[in-house]
């Protein structure tokens, strides 16, 4: 496993992270304490040293397991979490986001018992969860600044939602000298907002970095739900369309190519599918970590793995530029269209994306 720096504050980050939504609640299947507590040791006797959660995953039940885990590991961990959802005053309503809440003294408290729950005095890593652009006020960032100071947060994130919304939100994080990374949804099939992002760092000379989440794109780039598969309602990847699966099998056929790698002669299949998801990730010298989802040992000991396959070759990469201008081929509705953002679409218009607010 390689480290990355994050932005520029000497933080490093594995460049495969840990996603510990997965460990604090059920929506990726069900787990003990004691299995959750074990998924996050063998990921860290993997080399998957950054651990990233928050503390609305499971009302706080995230944060608990990930202390139990690193529990006499503390420094051997890049600990992230997340602040910003209002869960002590508001129950969870199935997959339903609840309210936010960012004045200053909430954040106080929230911070407190973060800590508190992953029994450290300091976390690496601090991110907002999903905070609208107008949310994060001057106030707000005095404090982020007050918390780096002294030394209670060593870097700080904006954690973004669902893809090709939040464009202002992720600028703001390139554009405020405060924000050492921004994280957002970013794969194969989904490179908006990612790739703006990469473009406005790029075009800014920000050396702000991007977390890559979702990289397997709810399961088709990891190949864990097929044509043949049924998504229990519980299961988070069932929020997607239908049309989009549908599309988005046919777009793993034409992709088939990464699995043998151009520059690797004689070693046909050395990467799975999964693996070549990340390192494309990875070859954004921007991306500093990538956070699949887990979910068992046998995820852990693949994905983990693909810091050490072969990169992606610059054949590969323009190859699959060439797809994605094409919609890898396919012409059909994915039924993705309508997806969230925090100014009404504006932004993406702006950007000259072809895509509209949710009506939700």
């Amino acid at each position: 496993m390689y480290n990355r720096e994050l932005g520029g504050s000497g933080v490093e980050v594995s460049e495969v992270g840990f996603g510990a939504w997965v460990v604090g609640t059920d929506w990726w299947g069900d787990r003990s304490d004691e299995q959750a507590v074990g998924m996050v040791e063998d990921a860290l006797d993997a080399g998957v040293t950054y651990v990233d959660t928050g503390d609305v995953y499971g009302h706080g039940d995230s944060e608990r397991i990930v202390g139990e885990a690193i529990d006499g590991r503390r420094d051997e961990v890049t600990l992230s979490t997340k602040i910003g959802y209002d869960f002590y005053d508001n129950p969870q309503a199935g997959h339903g986001e609840l309210p936010k809440e960012l004045n200053e003294e909430y954040l106080r408290e929230a911070l407190e018992s973060s800590l508190d729950r992953l029994d450290t005095d300091y976390v690496d890593v601090l991110q907002l969860h999903n905070a609208n652009v107008d949310e994060v006020t001057p106030e707000v960032r005095d404090l982020l600044r007050e918390w780096k100071t002294e030394g209670r947060v060593r870097a700080l994130g904006w954690a973004l939602g669902p893809s090709i919304g939040w464009l202002a939100e992720g600028d703001a994080a390139v554009e405020y000298e405060e924000f050492d990374a921004v994280q957002t949804v970013f794969n194969l099939f989904e490179q908006e907002p990612g790739r703006h992002f990469i473009d406005t760092i790029r075009d800014s000379g920000s050396d702000t970095s991007v977390i890559a989440r979702v990289p397997h794109s709810s399961g088709l780039l990891n190949e864990q739900v097929t044509p043949d598969t049924v998504l229990e309602d519980g299961d988070h990847r069932s929020h997607r369309p239908k049309e989009w699966y549908e599309a988005g099998w046919e777009k793993v056929e034409a992709i088939r190519f990464l699995e043998n790698p151009e520059d690797a002669e004689g070693t046909a299949g050395t990467r799975t599918l999964g693996q070549a998801s990340i390192r494309w990730l990875l070859a954004h010298d921007e991306v500093a970590s990538v956070t699949p989802t887990f979910r068992n040992a046998d995820d852990i000991a693949e994905w983990s793995a693909a810091s050490d396959v072969p990169p992606i070759t610059d054949a590969e990469y323009e190859r699959l530029e060439e797809l994605y201008a094409t919609n890898f081929g396919i012409d059909r509705d994915d039924g993705m269209d309508a997806l969230r953002t925090s100014v009404d679409g504006e932004d993406i218009a702006a950007a000259g994306l072809d895509k509209r607010a949710a009506s939700y």
